[in-house]
């Protein structure tokens, strides 16, 4: 049986992390220059998560 790779699955989270931290950081720049909200599903939909 195989070894779990535990340091992948730590780096995975660690990049989906940061990921999400700067959509959220783009979308606030955003807000703050529009003025208005974006809806968040729009976006969610496009940020898919792809098959590794």
């Amino acid at each position: 049986m195989a070894k779990p790779n535990y340091s992948f699955e730590k780096r995975k989270k660690e990049l989906d992390r940061q990921k999400k931290k700067d959509e959220k950081k783009a979308r606030k720049g955003e807000q703050d220059t529009d003025g208005t909200e974006q809806e968040e599903g729009s976006e969610e939909a496009e940020a898919a998560p792809e098959a590794v």
